[in-house]
């Protein structure tokens, strides 16, 4: 049990042909090894599990090798080599500064920065999650990171780069490490697998470089987790139950009943999952994730984006042959909207067992909902096919276009229509009455709905032929007074309300209509009327007054016309009560007051 090491220990990189999904990184080093473009301060930044940290030591080892292969690799015999791999280098150190952060702990590395390497040209300094050092700390390196001693080599790696100063960033040669691709991953974990006699296929490879989410330190993690639960023979069902990851069979399964239209094998295999212990949420991310596997493998030429393996391309280029695009891409659009507002639902199922229901009725259509029959009027004679009656708001709306036309039957105005060369006084003989639609209250009989239609076609057409009664304008003394009793209306609006307890309307008739001007001092009082009061004001005028022919129209009198200069100061207010009263000013003038 003790000499047992973790894959992700025991098969860690030890060389830049080893290093898996940073190609670029590798032959960038190795060039500025190879040409001795050696920069004095590194960054590695990306994604957990990518390397960074076994990157930044292959290349320390490389730094110092005394006899690097033809492709600049380490060549793991030298002193600095061998001294580096048994952990007992003097030239490459190693700092966490998750526990190292403080300003303490760089000064102490800024004084091992001046010792010059025992073994090697240079001595090599990675400093691994940076990020975590102090503003201080980070202050206090900063003129040790721009001008270091001439052997010393400073690698940075972080996570985080976001929360690195500028001023780190500025005094280092950065590297963005990328998430390793599934393809590179499972072609790594298959022969690591061969290595320790493991049999696995390639679907399980695949969930288990998918939930690694290109970490590959997690993958072998998960690898190892998976050996210890399965043994040396791991099987597909075995990983997907170990990892509590949902099958892909149940996304086939629930595409084949939307297609089929059955929506309660649908909401079974949903029970199912849910009885499993899933996510419902994850479902329904499973379920878009397989839509959109459907749309890429539906064309040929995307076949490179589906991340899976042979045997599942198949399965799924044989469920996309049977799918149409439209269909694709109405449930994708079902299945994100449900995603959207799962959280903000109130019963979460629910709203995705409509999803589902929704999914089934793509391709059939939704049901239809069958009323109860309704109370259907009595038998009438077989009617002609013929174009159906004008209802009765049609005939009142032809009557106010030719208001001299004498009211005709609908009938009567149809055969017309249909023959427009007859003579309009030779008989016509009548053609069935069709019913017309159902109104909203019911009728019991045929013949009463009937009568009903033809008395109110009659009320309307004698409604139109009565001619309006005159309407008698107030006058002008009654617009004024009443205007006045509007300021009271107002009083929650002082504003308003002080206007119009201030202001005199001006009164004009035009073409039988009232008009009161109302004036305001400015553009802005105006437009503030029009927008927010002026209707209300209207009605309420017009309902005091009982005559709707009043209307009220706002005008602009500039304040200098309509108020007059105010005293406010006491030599002003002596000033005007002189100019006002002649006899006041002939008193100060011979008492010889001082009016300053």
């Amino acid at each position: 049990m003790s000499d047992y090491i973790v894959s992700a220990r025991k098969y860690r990189p030890d060389s830049f042909g080893t290093l898996l999904g940073q190609d670029n990184i590798a032959r960038t080093l190795s060039n500025s090894i190879k040409r001795g473009q050696l920069a004095h301060a590194y960054l590695f930044c990306g994604p957990r599990g990518v390397g960074k940290t076994t990157t930044a030591r292959i290349f320390a080892k490389m730094i110092n090798c005394a006899n690097p292969g033809a492709d600049m690799e380490p060549c793991g015999e030298c002193e600095s080599c061998v001294s580096f791999s048994e952990g007992r280098s003097y030239c490459i150190h190693e700092l966490d500064a998750a526990s190292n952060n403080s300003v303490d702990d760089i000064k102490a590395l800024m004084e091992q920065v001046q010792v010059p390497p025992q073994v090697g040209k240079y001595s090599v300094y990675i400093i691994d999650e940076v990020h975590m050092l102090s503003q201080s700390a980070f202050n206090a390196f900063l003129k040790t990171l721009e001008e270091p001693p001439a052997h010393a080599i400073f690698i940075l790696a972080t996570t985080e780069k976001h929360k690195i100063l500028p001023t780190i960033l500025s005094r280092c040669q950065t590297y963005d490490f990328n998430r390793i691709g599934i393809p590179d991953m499972v072609r790594n974990l298959r022969d690591i697998a061969a290595k320790e006699g493991v049999t696995i296929d390639d679907e399980s490879l695949h969930v288990i470089a998918q939930k690694a989410d290109g970490a590959m330190r997690d993958a072998l993690t998960i690898f190892d987790q998976t050996v210890a639960f399965c043994g040396t023979d791991v099987h597909y069902e075995d990983v997907i139950r170990n990892l509590n990851v949902l099958d892909y069979e149940y996304s086939f399964q629930m595409v084949e009943s939307f297609l089929a239209g059955d929506y309660a094998s649908a909401l079974r295999r949903f029970d199912e999952v849910l009885a499993k212990g899933f996510n419902a949420l994850h479902f329904v991310a499973a379920l878009s994730s397989h839509f959109r596997d459907l749309a890429v493998a539906k064309s040929g030429a995307l076949d490179a984006l589906l991340e899976l393996p042979a045997s599942l391309k198949e399965k799924y280029s044989e469920q996309a042959s049977r799918c149409s695009l439209g269909f694709i891409y109405e449930a994708l659009g079902v299945t994100t909207a449900c995603e959207t507002a799962y959280k903000a639902a109130v019963n979460p199922r629910l709203h995705i067992e409509f999803a589902l229901m929704k999914l089934s009725f793509l391709n059939a259509g939704a049901p239809k909902v069958v009323a109860a029959p309704a109370a259907q009027p009595a038998a009438a004679k077989p009617v002609s096919a013929q174009p159906a009656k004008a209802p009765a708001a049609k005939l009142v709306q032809e009557k106010a276009q030719n208001p001299g036309r004498t009211a005709e039957k609908p009938e009567l105005i149809q055969e017309k229509a249909q023959n427009p060369g007859r003579d309009s006084e030779a008989p016509v003989a009548e053609a069935p009455v069709e019913a017309p639609a159902p109104r909203r209250r019911a009728h019991k009989t045929g013949s009463a709905l009937s009568m009903n239609a033809i008395l109110e076609e009659k009320e309307v057409v004698a409604e139109e032929k009565a001619e309006p009664a005159e309407v008698k304008l107030p006058s002008d003394d009654d617009v004024r007074a009443k205007w006045k009793d509007m300021a009271g209306m107002y009083a929650a609006k002082p504003r308003l309300a002080s206007m119009l307890s201030t202001a005199e309307p001006r009164i004009e008739e035009e073409d039988g209509v009232k008009k009161v001007y109302f004036s305001v001092v400015n553009e802005s009082q105006k437009t503030w009327i029009e927008e927010k009061l002026l209707r209300d004001m209207e009605k309420n005028l017009r309902d005091k007054l009982g005559c709707p022919k009043v209307n009220i129209l706002v005008e602009v009198t500039p304040d200098t016309e309509v108020k007059e200069k105010v005293p406010y100061m006491p030599v002003e207010k002596a000033k005007d009560l002189m100019e006002k009263n002649p006899n006041v000013r002939e008193l100060v003038t011979a008492l010889s007051l001082d009016t300053k």
